[in-house]
């Protein structure tokens, strides 16, 4: 195996890792908002709360690994992806400071109130959309070099069908991950009421989740061809995922085993996940650039792949620590402990 295909592998998994965890906190915080909006806060903010404060400030922990790896085995994407996404990037930081000063300031300050709760909430779906818009760019077709000058058309992007297929999949993933999770920790909770509410919402964003899926498939074949081929050649994958789609949800229906569901979701989103990163491979922007052309030094690229392999055998360690005291922590979830 190529170092650089070792890169981006690990890369990969940072990101899978924050899309996983990003979601639960996302769409806890745009839950927690609309029970505010519809009177049912009772029913599940309590549960919402104990799962953000242990978990808040650690989300963004993938994320800065992705960026920082991504810049170190490929400093190319620097030049090509530095300019291009300075809007898109600038508005996804603005919204993470807003609803990380929220939180901080509402746990450990005073700052109680209902337009802050909205605020923290629906911005967490507006991280998702503005950070998906790197997979749209990446698919070709929205970026031009003139005179050694990298422009991206923001009329063609916010004009194609692609950018915003991929912009509703984020948000309708976002609420369905994290709605099948909190079903799981409300009934490990014995909070029956949080459960039943939670478990509506998860088979309501089932569906929208899956039907925004294969709408990204359907316009990839008009955008790019040739991306679109090399999905059709991992159908096997996306079939597996499928099944697995249908095991959770009809785990969730029969109100059975939500804890083996979401698992069988994460494994779901995984395969499907690294199903379109195998078919984008190796093009990190069509058709300007590709892995073996941005790669680092070798080198760097072994160094790199050390310090990551570390990191990311620190950080997992550091999750299930979480998770053994406060998440999955029944004393804890059940509020015995404060």
């Amino acid at each position: 195996m190529s170092y650089e295909l070792i890169g981006i592998s690990v890369l990969w998994m940072f990101l899978f890792g924050y899309i996983i965890i990003a979601s639960i906190d996302f769409g806890a915080g745009f839950f927690n908002a609309y029970s505010v909006l519809t009177n049912k806060q009772h029913i599940i903010s309590n549960i919402i709360q104990r799962y953000l404060s242990p978990v808040w400030e650690v989300t963004n922990v993938f994320l800065v690994f992705f960026f920082v790896g991504i810049v170190g085995f490929f400093p190319s994407t620097a030049y090509f992806y530095g300019t291009i996404l300075l809007v898109p990037a600038s508005i996804s930081v603005v919204l993470l400071a807003i609803r990380g000063s929220y939180y901080a300031f509402s746990t450990y300050g005073k700052l109680k109130s209902n337009f802050w709760t909205y605020l923290y909430g629906f911005s967490g779906l507006f991280i998702p959309a503005s950070l998906s818009i790197v997979l749209t760019i990446s698919e070709g077709g929205f970026v031009y070099i003139e005179d050694s000058r990298i422009i991206l058309d923001y009329l063609t992007l916010f004009t194609s069908p692609l950018t915003w297929s991929i912009v509703i999949l984020s948000l309708t993933s976002v609420l369905y991950i994290s709605a099948v999770f909190l079903t799981w920790y409300a009934s490990v909770a014995k909070d029956e009421p949080a459960t039943e509410l939670m478990r509506k919402y998860a088979l309501s964003w089932s569906l929208p989740a899956i039907l925004t899926a294969t709408g990204i498939i359907v316009e990839l074949r008009m955008h790019n061809p040739e991306h679109f081929a090399r999905l059709v050649d991992l159908w096997w994958m996306f079939l597996i995922s499928f099944v697995l789609f249908l095991i959770t949800t009809r785990l969730i229906w029969l109100r059975r085993s939500y804890g083996l569901a979401f698992h069988v979701l994460v494994f779901q989103f995984l395969i499907a996940f690294f199903a379109y990163g195998i078919s984008h491979y190796p093009y990190l922007l069509y058709p300007h650039l590709t892995i073996t052309e941005g790669f680092t030094s070798e080198a760097m690229a072994i160094a790199l792949i050390i310090a990551f392999v570390a990191g990311f055998c620190l950080l997992i360690p550091s999750v299930l620590l979480i998770l053994r005291l406060f998440l999955l922590n029944k004393d804890y979830i059940q509020g015995k402990i404060k």
